[in-house]
Protein backbone atom coordinates (compact mmCIF):
# COMPACT_ATOMS: atom_id res chain seq x y z
CA UNK A 1 0.00 0.00 0.00
CA UNK A 2 1.44 3.50 -0.68
CA UNK A 3 2.06 5.94 1.20
CA UNK A 4 -0.08 9.09 1.27
CA UNK A 5 2.07 12.24 0.23
CA UNK A 6 2.84 14.44 3.25
CA UNK A 7 3.17 18.17 3.13
CA UNK A 8 6.73 18.99 2.19
CA UNK A 9 6.77 22.13 4.51
CA UNK A 10 4.71 21.03 7.62
CA UNK A 11 7.62 20.94 9.33
CA UNK A 12 8.69 24.27 8.47
CA UNK A 13 5.46 25.86 9.55
CA UNK A 14 5.52 23.89 12.79
CA UNK A 15 8.74 25.36 13.43
CA UNK A 16 7.74 28.71 12.58
CA UNK A 17 4.47 28.41 15.04
CA UNK A 18 6.47 27.62 18.40
CA UNK A 19 9.37 30.06 17.14
CA UNK A 20 6.59 32.82 16.81
CA UNK A 21 4.96 31.70 20.02
CA UNK A 22 8.85 32.05 21.53
CA UNK A 23 8.32 28.05 23.35
CA UNK A 24 10.63 25.74 23.63
CA UNK A 25 9.77 22.35 22.23
CA UNK A 26 8.87 21.20 26.08
CA UNK A 27 6.68 24.78 26.14
CA UNK A 28 4.31 23.84 23.42
CA UNK A 29 3.65 20.27 24.14
CA UNK A 30 2.21 21.91 27.57
CA UNK A 31 0.55 24.81 25.42
CA UNK A 32 -0.75 22.03 22.53
CA UNK A 33 -2.78 20.53 25.28
CA UNK A 34 -3.10 17.19 23.24
CA UNK A 35 -4.42 14.42 25.47
CA UNK A 36 -5.07 11.94 22.84
CA UNK A 37 -1.77 10.25 23.03
CA UNK A 38 1.74 11.49 25.26
CA UNK A 39 3.14 14.35 23.57
CA UNK A 40 6.87 14.56 23.98
CA UNK A 41 9.56 17.24 22.67
CA UNK A 42 11.61 14.67 21.11
CA UNK A 43 8.49 14.26 18.90
CA UNK A 44 8.16 18.02 18.43
CA UNK A 45 11.46 18.03 16.62
CA UNK A 46 10.55 15.14 14.30
CA UNK A 47 7.97 16.60 13.49
CA UNK A 48 9.83 19.99 13.17
CA UNK A 49 12.26 18.32 10.97
CA UNK A 50 10.15 16.20 9.06
CA UNK A 51 10.81 13.19 10.09
CA UNK A 52 7.77 12.33 11.25
CA UNK A 53 4.07 13.60 10.32
CA UNK A 54 1.97 14.70 13.29
CA UNK A 55 -1.57 12.99 14.17
CA UNK A 56 -4.67 15.11 12.34
CA UNK A 57 -5.89 15.85 15.61
CA UNK A 58 -2.49 17.59 17.01
CA UNK A 59 -2.09 19.43 14.07
CA UNK A 60 -5.97 20.82 14.71
CA UNK A 61 -4.00 21.86 17.57
CA UNK A 62 -1.41 23.78 16.36
CA UNK A 63 -3.93 25.10 13.79
CA UNK A 64 -6.08 26.57 17.13
CA UNK A 65 -3.05 27.44 19.40
CA UNK A 66 -1.82 29.73 16.49
CA UNK A 67 -5.29 30.78 15.56
CA UNK A 68 -5.19 29.64 11.54
CA UNK A 69 -7.49 27.43 9.19
CA UNK A 70 -6.07 23.97 9.38
CA UNK A 71 -5.82 24.64 5.28
CA UNK A 72 -2.92 26.60 6.06
CA UNK A 73 -1.09 23.52 7.49
CA UNK A 74 -1.82 21.24 5.03
CA UNK A 75 -1.57 23.35 2.08
CA UNK A 76 2.67 24.00 0.81
CA UNK A 77 0.74 26.70 -1.43
CA UNK A 78 -0.16 28.79 1.45
CA UNK A 79 1.74 30.79 3.79
CA UNK A 80 1.56 31.30 7.51
CA UNK A 81 0.64 34.80 8.46
CA UNK A 82 3.25 37.03 9.71
CA UNK A 83 1.83 37.51 13.09
CA UNK A 84 0.96 34.64 15.00
CA UNK A 85 -0.98 33.84 16.50
CA UNK A 86 -3.62 35.22 13.97
CA UNK A 87 -6.39 37.44 13.76
CA UNK A 88 -9.05 34.99 12.32
CA UNK A 89 -11.49 37.41 9.66
CA UNK A 90 -15.20 36.59 10.36
CA UNK A 91 -17.52 36.53 7.44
Amino acid sequence: MARRPAPKRLGEKLLQIRMALELSQTGIVTRLDYEDSPLYAAQISNFEQGKREPPLQLLLAYARLANIPLEILADDKLDLPAKLPAKLKRS
